[in-house]
């Protein structure tokens, strides 16, 4: 792993005008965290630190910048050539089967029907490259370490935030951020009635002090 030298000025350039505390606001990282970043060293124990590629994927969405070009500034991407000539077909297969996406430092694990695929971070250098491209396939970011494949949703439970991939809510689920419920709540709405081919109506439960989602026996318009 090879980092661009000074790549902590890189990231000082790419934050340019906007203040520490805005750029903490858009990425969701610490104020702090990001300048000691930038300074290519923890301030309380003066060690030099390396942002994960975890925390490179938060940068990149509030600076505006590829995560591919920073994961491979940051070193991430030393084998990027060997990549493409082996990535095709069977990753996309792969993407599309997935019901949603657990990232950590460590690890990231695709969750399929049929079970779960586990991968070390070093072999998944390569799925950074096309992270980007996660939003075409169908995922959304639910939660910080979460990436759900919209397509395969069949329930949401608003109540209790939790997203269902079969129409009767007995099987896998995961529970999303509630900050990412109320974002993207119309769109979970729109797609659980495109993946089971029903229309919806909506109710207020008074009593629950919260809009429920009927299903209808009308087909969901395209």
């Amino acid at each position: 792993m090879k980092q661009l030298e000074g790549f902590g000025k890189f990231l000082e350039s790419l934050r340019g005008k906007m203040s520490l505390r805005e750029a903490a606001h858009k990425s969701g990282l610490s104020h702090a965290y990001i300048r000691d970043l930038e300074l290519e060293r923890n301030r309380s124990t003066n060690e030099k630190i390396n942002p994960s590629p975890v925390t490179l994927k938060k940068l990149s969405d509030a600076y505006n910048i590829s995560y591919t070009d920073l994961m491979s500034k940051a070193g991430y991407l030393e084998n990027e050539q060997e990549f493409k000539a082996e990535s095709g077909e069977q990753d996309q297969v792969e993407m599309a089967d997935t019901l949603f996406i657990e990232v950590s430092i460590k690890e990231m694990i695709y969750h399929t029907r049929l079970g779960q695929l586990s991968r070390s971070v070093n072999s998944l250098l390569d799925f950074s490259h096309f992270l980007d491209q996660l939003e075409e396939q169908g995922f959304k970011k639910m939660d910080t370490d979460l990436f759900v494949n919209l397509n395969h949703v069949q329930k949401y439970v608003e109540r209790e935030g939790k997203l269902y991939f079969d129409p009767l809510g007995v099987g896998k689920y995961v529970v999303i951020a509630a900050i990412r419920q109320k974002k993207y709540h119309d769109l979970l709405i729109r797609s659980v009635a495109r993946n089971t081919g029903k229309g919806l109506e909506y109710q207020y439960d008074r009593n629950a002090g919260a809009t429920e989602s009927r299903f209808s026996s009308l087909k969901f318009p395209s």
